[in-house]
């Protein structure tokens, strides 16, 4: 047996203005990064013997990382789609959207539609590749969908439709 694994799905290139600019903003911030992660391994480097220099090893290994995002953010940034516009029907869900749920016991759940490279579920961002999300596209209020998951299967009644960077709720 091989090792190979297949390509992951291509995700959405869409993305919102705040998110887009976080993104610009953290390439920025790894440039300068890297020009001071490469003065520390040049300093470390004359310190004699790379083999057994923790220094050296451990900046290293960082500019590798530093290396990996800035050319994983160099390539994904221009393929990306701003997403600015509130949609012609603000009823429905779409792109951007703060949906407020309500599930089967009653209780209240807010999500904010996004693309996938925004996720954050402290913020309460869901991607719109996400099963959820797929499920709440071009629905309205009032309207109630049905999820499976591995747990099984759950009814939402969609609550309201809000669009905005900020939270609503």
């Amino acid at each position: 047996m091989g090792r190979y694994r297949p390509p992951a799905p291509k995700s959405s290139p869409y993305i919102t203005r705040t998110g887009y600019d976080r993104m610009d903003n953290e390439l920025a911030a790894l440039w300068k990064r890297r020009a001071e992660v490469t003065k520390a391994v040049t300093a470390a480097a004359a310190e004699g013997d790379r083999s057994e220099n923790a220094e050296y090893i451990y900046r290293k290994k960082e500019l590798r990382g530093i290396d990996r995002r800035i050319r994983y953010l160099q390539k994904r940034l221009p393929e990306l789609t701003i997403v600015e516009a509130v949609p012609s029907d603000p009823t429905c869900v779409f792109f951007g959207a703060w949906v407020k749920l309500e599930d089967e016991q009653g209780e209240e759940h807010v999500y904010r539609i996004v693309g996938s490279d925004e996720i954050d579920l402290d913020k309460r961002y869901v991607s719109m590749d996400a099963p959820l999300a797929r499920a709440l596209f071009k629905k309205q209020r009032d309207e109630e969908i049905e999820i499976s998951t591995p747990k099984g299967t759950s009814w939402y009644v969609i609550v309201d439709v809000l669009y905005g960077d900020s939270p609503p709720y």
